[in-house]
Order: structure tokens, then sequence, then C-alpha cells
């Protein structure tokens, strides 16, 4: 592993996408209009993060891609489910995903829904499938994604919409709708390689930390970048009155406060880095992101 984040991230997107790609076979046999819809939003694009931090802290932890690639599919199709449910017209109400339009756009609202479920399960799938740990696996992302985690925090998410939000209510959101999962991430890739608790509360740590300076940057970038850049509705938050990070203290205190969260995000790296740079460099990566 090189110190180049960038690199790593593009060499793990191509990695995810070949993953995805073999996975998906098994869903032979299944309604073609189905496979067609998750396919369609399984293999639309995206950075691939979160099985980019599989991979990360499975070969931080001396494992390699082949025990990574069941977590790491998994946790995609976790990530892509809540997008396709997250733009249907009862939630957010978005056309436009990844640079095209939005699944139920495509295949109707009934097939849409239909998708995710399919997505959702398929994941458990994929970590039964795992060589180790497949019950801490499974423990980690039904929690991480459930309703103490990315499900409670939409739920907060949309209930707080048209309100003046605190900093505090932005801050639970985004610990639990982004920040719990990318916590996941980096612990099932510490489980996968056999770690132990102490190992795997660290990777989790870090990964929250990253999750919730990531999320930062996300509400900065929906008022300051555009929807070619972004590949979704750019201004989103405010015509939507959605809680965001901008909302509770403006442009200029949710960059700063970004700053902070980085800050801790680059303390929870430190214990990785006589390991790797790369838990470090994701950080600044992540923070200077425009898209």
């Amino acid at each position: 592993m090189t110190g180049d984040a960038a690199a790593w991230l593009e060499e793990s997107r191509v990695w995810t996408e070949r993953e995805l790609e073999a996975a998906l076979g098994a869903l032979d046999g299944a309604p073609a209009p189905l496979v067609e819809a998750m396919r369609y939003s399984l293999l639309g694009g995206g950075k691939r993060l979160r099985p980019a931090l599989v991979r990360l802290f499975a070969h931080l932890h001396g494992g390699g891609d082949e025990v990574a690639r069941f977590p790491a599919v998994a946790i995609e199709c976790i990530h892509t489910y809540s997008l396709v449910h997250d733009d249907l017209p009862c939630m957010d109400d978005d056309d436009l995903r990844r640079g095209r339009p939005t699944c139920h756009k495509v295949f109707g609202e009934a097939n849409a829904v239909l998708a995710g479920d399919a997505l959702l399960t398929f994941a458990f799938e994929q970590l039964a499938a795992a060589p180790r740990g497949a019950a801490d696996l499974v423990l980690v992302l039904a929690r991480a994604a459930g309703a103490a985690g990315m499900v409670g925090g939409q739920v907060l998410d949309l209930g707080a919409a048209g309100g003046k939000p605190t900093r505090e209510d932005v801050a639970r959101i985004h610990a639990l709708k982004t920040a719990a999962l990318l916590g996941a991430a980096c612990e099932l890739g510490a489980i996968a390689a056999g770690a132990g608790r102490d190992a795997r509360r660290r990777a989790g740590s870090y990964g929250q930390a990253l999750g919730l300076c990531f999320q930062a940057i996300d509400d900065v970038l929906d008022v300051t970048a555009s929807s070619e850049a972004l590949g979704k509705t750019a201004g989103k938050d405010a015509r939507q009155a959605k809680p965001s990070l901008v909302a509770a203290v403006g442009l200029a205190g949710a960059r700063a406060e970004a700053d902070r969260l980085a800050a801790v995000a680059r303390g929870a790296a430190g214990v990785y880095a006589a390991a790797s740079p790369l838990p470090l460099a994701l950080v600044d990566l992540l923070l200077e992101r425009r898209a």
C-alpha cells in the first residue's frame, strides 16, 4: 500500500466494480426486471469509499482482498439500497443520482422499492459466505445499517426537515446516517482479517470520525458545487429545508466544523501511522474534495 490516497481509492474502485459484477452473477434465475434495476443502481458509478475502507482495514490487519471481498460487496449493496430508497418521492424525492436518472425514474417506484429490498437482503447473503467471522460481520453491519444507525438517522433527518436545526441535532443525524456505516466499513475489514476486539474498536472509531468529516463536507458541497460535479441535485438541502450543517451554523461555520472534525479524524488515524500513511491521507483527501 502506497501513501497516495487518490491512487488507492481508484485502485479500490476498480477492484470493487469487478467484485460487484462477479457477485451479481449469483442472481441468475431472479426476475429479470428486478435484476436489471439492481444492476442499474449498484453498477452506476460512485466513489466506492465504503468498500475501499473495508479493503484498507483488512490489509492493515494482515488480510488481503480475498477476505475483504464479501464484506466490501455487502456494504456497497447496503449503501446503494439506501440511496435508491432515499431518492424516492416519499423521502428525499430526487431525480438524479451518480449523474443518471434515479432508479424510480427509470424503473418505477414499486420496482425501485423492491430493488432496494433485494440489495439489502443480498448484502447479508454475501456476509454469510465470508470465510471468517460471518456472525460478527452480520452483527456489525446490521447494527450500523438499522434502527440505531443509518435507518434511524434517515428518520431523524426526515423528521427535522422544515425546522431550525441545532449543531447537536445535525451531529446526531450525521453520526447515525453516515458515520455509523463508515465506522462499520473499517470494522468489517478488521473482522475479515481476524483482528481482535481492541483493534476492531479502533478501526470503527476511525471510520466514524472520518464519516462525520465526510458528511460535513457533503453539506458544504451541496451549497458550493454544481449538480454536474456532484452527480446529484445540488442545493437540495436548502430547497427542502433539510437539517444540514450549513442550515445550523452557516456556510463559514460548516467549513470550520469540517476542519474541526478532520482534526479529530487525524487523531484517530495516528494509531495507524507506523503501518500505513493511508488513513491519515484519506482524511485530507476527503476534506479537500470538490464533489
